[in-house]
């Protein structure tokens, strides 16, 4: 008997993008994404716009997700949604609409949390993308989050190492603030990264206890280093820039190297995955790959398009949740902090 398919709408609403995924079983039908510009005027993103612009965006966001899959409302099993961690007011607008739809509908609400999803957006069906075993090593970078995850089942996660004070994407963005670019600068960095000199300068790496990170330090450092550079010449950054992205890059990548080389070491588990938006950089996949070669790695890194937050993520955790009928009751509640 041929088994029924399980269609599984999610919603992604933590920060500031509004997006829709369908998935068949664990193949991704559709994956909507509405980003939303007008926080670049700002340096950040401001909580107040971000849930108006999901109110607007929500609605046409599921519709057009829906349209591109070809599924009807009627079709679909159950509705995920993230639940947090993530901005209370953002959280609250994919909730609402969830239950909402969930219970239009009758069918099962399912409740995500957004950091596990980034793990297990691995699990999406690709043709050209192997899931990682388990147990296996997740290092989840993001402009909020910086963890190193051991995962030894979809649902079984021990984070043994994470930031102490600030992200791994806030420490990229703020630098870029200081060297005047544009927000985000994490991409731009990278971009000019490549076209600088690693080593041209040399900014000290935190010294931190354990599987643990640090990234205010190196952000004050940067900030000390470009002040007392531009009062000896007033047009360093200008001149320089690319070399300066190339030195700070090298210097985050450091960081984040030496750390999973002792998560590996301490706990003898060679399947490195990651997750999260700054894992689109290219010097971290190169590294990754690179580690591979050097160490013995069996290295999973995301499709760019599952990298930032996205729908597709809540989706696959919806449906490996719906085949352990782990639903959620009606009265669940967003949570600005939640733990993996």
């Amino acid at each position: 008997m041929e088994k029924e398919n399980i269609y599984i709408l999610g919603i992604e609403s933590s920060c500031d993008d509004t997006s829709t995924a369908v998935l068949c079983n664990d193949k991704i039908l559709s994956n909507v994404v509405a980003d939303q510009k007008i926080h670049a005027e700002y340096g950040g993103v401001v909580p107040e716009l971000a849930s108006r612009a999901h109110q607007q965006n929500i609605v046409p966001v599921v519709h057009q997700a829906l349209e591109k899959a070809g599924v009807n409302k009627d079709q679909l099993s159950a509705i995920a949604f993230t639940r947090g961690p993530g901005l209370m007011g953002s959280l609250l607008v994919g909730t609402s609409f969830a239950k909402s739809l969930a219970y239009g509908l009758h069918i099962p609400l399912i409740d995500v949390n957004h950091m596990q999803a980034h793990i297990l957006a691995h699990f999406i069906d690709e043709d050209d993308h192997a899931k990682p075993p388990f147990p296996f090593l997740a290092m989840t970078i993001s402009g909020g989050h910086t963890q190193i995850v051991k995962v030894s089942n979809h649902f079984e996660m021990e984070v043994i190492g994470e930031t102490i004070d600030d992200a791994v994407g806030e420490a990229y963005d703020k630098s870029g603030k200081v060297l005047g670019l544009g927000y985000p600068a994490g991409p731009e960095i990278d971009r000019r990264a490549q076209l600088g000199n690693p080593k041209a300068y040399k900014f000290t790496k935190p010294k931190v206890d354990g599987l643990n990170f640090s990234f205010s330090g190196l952000k004050t450092a940067i900030l000390y280093f470009v002040q007392r550079e531009t009062k000896a010449n007033a047009n360093f950054v200008e001149e320089n820039l690319n070399d300066i992205c190339a030195s700070i890059q090298y210097t985050i990548i450091g960081i984040l190297m030496d750390k999973l080389k002792l998560a590996v070491k301490q706990t003898s588990i060679k399947h490195i995955a990651i997750g999260g938006g700054v894992s689109a950089n290219s010097g971290i996949r190169k590294a990754l790959k690179d580690g591979e070669q050097k160490f013995g790695w069996t290295t999973y890194i995301p499709k760019l398009e599952y990298t930032t937050d996205n729908a597709a993520m809540i989706a696959i955790v919806g449906y490996l949740k719906f085949l352990k009928k782990d639903f959620s009751d009606f009265d669940v509640m967003a949570t600005a902090r939640l733990k993996i």
